[in-house]
């Protein structure tokens, strides 16, 4: 590995980790892939808001162009540039459609940035909670019923938030619960920073913008070749105005844009408008997996090999995360990332107690899903099923309804990767966060406090 203490700055930090033999399981979507992207982009490049080159605030000239192929190809009636990744895109999207101390309802394995969007507008908040999947310990998909149950107990909510795909690529029936939220005539917003590459990749199922979604918000960065920190936020339908989600964008995303990073957009605008060729050939590479996975006897891929949609309660599923499941064998999900990584040289984008997530792009090559075929077929034969062993525990429901006298939080915590709060500040540390966190930490699993 990399010693960063090693080496005098960044640069040459990255420089160095770029000539290792490791192969990318996680974000960036382009995978370092220079060869099918073929471009790079350098210092001389670096501009400003100089004559001829526009203003991302009040765009009329090439960020307005780049804009108009993102809405025509997203298929959306109002699209912006981020720049400073889906979080600012967030924070602009609730506070576009709530003011100060409202009502809102939100998913609770949202982004920690959904939690600081309310927590800056003092939001008061009705959770949804999904159902926790009994084999991998991943939430399921938000039930439309959930949120019209809400919705009822909420009088006055002012809109409603859910993630779909989630970290884990799991997608909510995002048509069935617009009609449930328009019906009750607030918007619906959907935390999309995974799923940016639906719409390219055949993932229709769900995905939110031809849904009826009225804010979506997509990192870029993540699952499609762009530089890390792009994203995209479209605003649809008559329930939110485009104006005022500008208005609340220019708030929230920096005044000095980077033009390389706008360029990075626009690059990935022009892939995608020619990669259906491409897509294809992923698609036809995670049809290969699948079928190699059949041949796992301890591991289990989500919704790979023989393990199908069926068996969970999910709506759909996102085939390019490759959730890696050790439940009810003698490794939890970090050991095994860092079997992977030590002795394949795979690095993976996370890993939780009982699983492990591999993030896959159109980026990657046949050659890097054979590697990690090899490798979780090998490790399968060196392991062994122990049913006592890491079966995820529940992740604490938050009521502050029935706080008992246990010490109450001022800090959001939570494991990132993913960066979904287990606890909020308010919330009381009881047995059974200090249960959870204390199981997460004994697996390996990295807790940050804020």
């Amino acid at each position: 590995m990399i010693n960063c203490n090693d080496s005098n700055n960044l640069y040459d930090i990255l420089k160095e980790y770029s000539q290792t033999n490791f192969y990318p399981f996680h974000m960036p979507g382009h995978k370092r892939n220079n060869e099918l992207l073929k471009g790079c982009l350098p210092y001389e490049i670096d501009v400003t808001e100089i004559d001829g080159f526009d203003n991302l605030h009040n765009p009329n000239g090439i960020i307005k162009t780049i804009t108009e192929k993102v809405r025509r190809l997203f298929k959306s009636q109002n699209s912006f540039l981020l720049v400073n990744g889906s979080t600012c895109g967030i924070l602009a999207a609730v506070h576009c459609v709530t003011k100060y101390g409202d009502k809102i309802i939100i998913a609770a394995n949202c982004h920690k940035s959904v939690y600081n969007a309310c927590q800056l507008n003092n939001l008061k908040i009705e959770y949804i909670y999904p159902c926790q999947d009994e084999k991998s310990g991943v939430c399921c998909s938000i039930a439309p019923e959930s949120v019209e149950e809400a919705l009822k107990n909420t009088p006055n909510a002012k809109a409603v938030v859910v993630t779909s795909p989630t970290y884990e690529g799991v997608i909510s029936d995002i048509k069935k619960i617009a009609e449930i939220t328009h019906k009750y005539k607030i918007p619906l917003i959907v935390d999309n920073a995974h799923g940016a590459h639906q719409i390219f990749s055949g993932l229709d199922k769900g995905e939110p913008i031809i849904s009826g979604a009225d804010i979506v918000i997509s990192s870029l960065h993540k699952t499609l070749p762009a530089l890390t920190q792009t994203a995209i936020a479209h605003v649809n339908g008559d329930f939110v105005s485009p104006e005022s989600f500008a208005k609340e964008l220019a708030i929230f995303e920096t005044s000095s844009p980077s033009y390389i990073l706008m360029s990075s957009i626009d690059l990935c605008m022009d892939f995608l408008a020619n990669g259906e060729e491409l897509f294809g050939q992923y698609r036809n590479n995670l049809n290969k997996f699948s079928e190699q996975m059949k041949k796992l006897k301890n591991l289990t891929v989500l919704c790979h090999g023989n393990d199908v949609l069926s068996n969970h309660d999910f709506y759909y599923f996102d085939y390019g995360k490759i959730v890696i499941c050790t439940s009810g064998t003698n490794i939890n999900g970090t050991e095994l990332a860092n079997i992977l990584r030590n002795k394949y040289y795979l690095e993976l984008e996370m890993a939780y107690s009982s699983y492990a997530v591999a993030m896959t792009s159109v980026c990657d090559t046949e050659k890097g899903f054979e590697k990690l075929e090899y490798a979780l077929l090998d490790i399968d034969t060196k392991i062994v099923r122990n049913k006592k062993y890491i079966y995820p525990l529940k992740m604490p429901k938050r009521d502050k309804s029935k706080l008992s006298g246990g010490k109450i939080s001022e800090k959001y915590i939570f494991a990132y990767p993913p960066g979904i709060p287990i606890v909020i500040p308010g919330d009381e540390i009881n047995e059974e966060v200090l249960q959870y966190i204390g199981h997460l930490k004994k697996c390996g699993v990295n807790i940050t406090e804020q």
